[in-house]
């Protein structure tokens, strides 16, 4: 007998609960789900958190610096806006694939969320790419820099006067080495260039006691999409500078829009066509759709992604998984597509001869 796949007519919440508790009794087999395409937003958002310096309202006197608040603050800024495609179980794709006695396909590997991953084998580890995360960098501490002088004044005034003259003296020293025109010069190229971070370093201290300091941190938002054939401008979140990343239904942000179309619509099936696959195991071919995000009129994100939805399902033929065929096979559990098939034959059972 050959091994049949049999689409189980149930609800959504029947197969979720199939996947968790089910165990194939004799004659029954492996409950299996392929995937369809949900497209993941993720939104890449900097918390940019500013303090204000303890000599702020010095700034414009002794260092000519305007616009220097004196109000600590926090704002949000969009970084990037990527989307991904991944795949999620598709209700109206749950299969039960029987296990025979002629057949070696009892070997399946599933996701937690009942994909289909792998048959015979094991599937190589996902590795998702991830981004890179700016986060607060450890600010210096500016006293350590000050003079005696400066920590000794009697006034917090006084006290940005002679911070300020420090910071100009340190300019004048970084000037003096660069025109080679100074006491003691440093002997090479490698000690020039430590000398002048550490000249840096020391400037940067002492002029956040003036203009503050800025931390910049950066926090993924993830949303899922749903693709459909011409979907246009579909609301995936709303953003906004004060209050960062919100939900679609929350007015106090502008939204961020989804658009998708096919971008390479395939043949479908004739009925005739399905007739002739007759039983195997079901895998999907994906299409693909053009995606783009866009923002306050601005396309944000273009590209072109696979797309379940967009394509079709086709089977393997039966006869590859008969007990004299050794066959594996790995699949994309983010489209159901089949990524490789292997197969050799299996080493045949010894003869018996008689006497």
């Amino acid at each position: 007998m050959k091994k049949g796949i049999i689409a189980l007519g149930l609800m959504a919440s029947t197969f979720a609960a199939a996947q968790d508790i089910y165990k194939p009794g004799k004659g029954e087999g492996i409950v299996y789900f392929l995937p369809k395409t949900a497209l993941q937003v993720n939104i890449i958002a900097t918390k940019v958190t500013q303090q204000p310096g303890e000599f702020c309202q010095y700034a414009n006197r002794y260092l000519r610096l305007n616009d220097v608040s004196s109000q600590p603050s926090v704002h949000w800024e969009i970084k990037q806006i990527d989307v991904r495609s991944i795949g999620v179980p598709d209700s109206t794709k749950a299969y039960i694939m029987k296990l025979k006695d002629k057949n070696v396909a009892s070997n399946v590997e599933l996701t937690e969320n009942g994909i289909v991953k792998a048959i015979n084998t094991t599937a190589p580890k996902e590795e998702n790419e991830g981004y890179q995360l700016e986060k607060p960098a450890a600010h210096e501490n500016a006293r350590k820099y000050m003079t005696e002088e400066i920590l000794m004044a009697g006034s917090t005034a006084k006290m940005a006067e002679l911070t300020a003259k420090e910071i100009y003296n340190i300019r004048e020293s970084k000037n003096l080495i660069t025109r080679g025109q100074a006491d003691n010069m440093p002997k090479d190229g490698a000690a020039m260039k430590l000398m002048m971070s550490n000249l840096d370093k020391q400037e940067k201290a002492l002029m956040e006691m003036f203009t503050g300091t800025s931390d910049r941190e950066d926090k993924v938002f993830s949303f899922l999409v749903t693709p459909e054939e011409n979907l246009r401008d579909q609301i995936a979140a709303r953003f906004s500078r004060q209050l960062g990343v919100l939900s679609t239904d929350n007015l106090a942000g502008e939204p961020v829009y989804v658009s998708v179309s096919n971008s390479a619509p395939l043949p479908v099936p004739t009925e005739e066509g399905k007739k002739k696959k007759g039983n195997g195991i079901l895998y999907n071919i994906p299409g693909k759709g053009n995606v783009t995000v866009s923002y306050n009129g601005k396309e944000v994100f273009k590209g072109e992604l696979p797309v379940t939805q967009f394509g079709y399902t086709e089977t393997l033929v039966d006869g590859l998984f008969d007990k004299k065929i050794n066959t594996r096979v790995i699949f994309n559990p983010n489209t159901g597509g089949v990524v490789k098939i292997d197969k050799d034959s299996s080493p045949a059972a010894p003869h018996r001869h008689g006497t």
